[in-house]
């Protein structure tokens, strides 16, 4: 078994996740996330539920529980941060992504960071990019270092506006249901 998992679209070393560090039902979701991908063109500005492929993600844990005969008998919460941005014309987006780059290394070192997507911005410069964490609390100790930091106060000067939506993604019964809903 490779230890290593492609979690996002950077491939090197740092940015690899180490499937070792997390229990079964976290590396079920990694994996089956590995298959997350979009599914209309208008993604940065349509209701996220409906954005990417999450049927087939859950579908795809179903699969991988019954083949490693894994009961996924209760319900396993996993947190998702959801990134909406508006970029004007003069950002230079390379520069953003060799900020946003750095964030998700020291990010992904932090560990329970299962999953990163992002698209390329639109014509009007609407982008959305997903974190897919272990928990909360992974998130938070994932996102106060130094790399973070500076990439989170680009936003003020390099985005016309940006917004954070928290959800929950709720898996259960055998993974034959599934729920992302606000988190409260």
């Amino acid at each position: 078994m490779n230890d290593k998992l492609v979690s996002s679209p950077y491939t090197e070393e740092p940015h690899l996740l180490d499937l070792r560090t997390l229990d079964i039902p976290n590396q079920l979701l990694a994996k089956a996330l590995t298959g997350l991908k979009c599914l209309r063109p208008d993604y940065a500005t349509a209701p996220y539920i409906e954005t990417l492929n999450w049927s087939e993600v859950v579908e795809a844990v179903r699969g991988l529980a019954e083949a490693e005969a894994f009961s996924w008998n209760e319900e396993v919460s996993f947190f998702i941060v959801v990134f909406r941005s508006q970029i004007p014309p003069t950002t230079i987006y390379a520069n953003l992504g060799v900020l946003d780059k750095a964030a998700h290394a020291e990010a992904n070192q932090s560990g329970g960071f299962l999953k990163y997507w992002f698209g390329s911005p639109d014509v009007d410069g609407r982008n959305l990019a997903t974190c897919v964490w272990r928990s909360t609390h992974d998130a938070r100790i994932g996102t106060v270092g130094p790399a973070h930091k500076i990439a989170a106060g680009a936003a003020r000067n390099h985005y016309t506006e940006w917004k954070i939506e928290r959800l929950r993604l709720s898996i259960k019964n055998d993974a034959r249901e599934w729920s992302i809903t606000n988190w409260i």
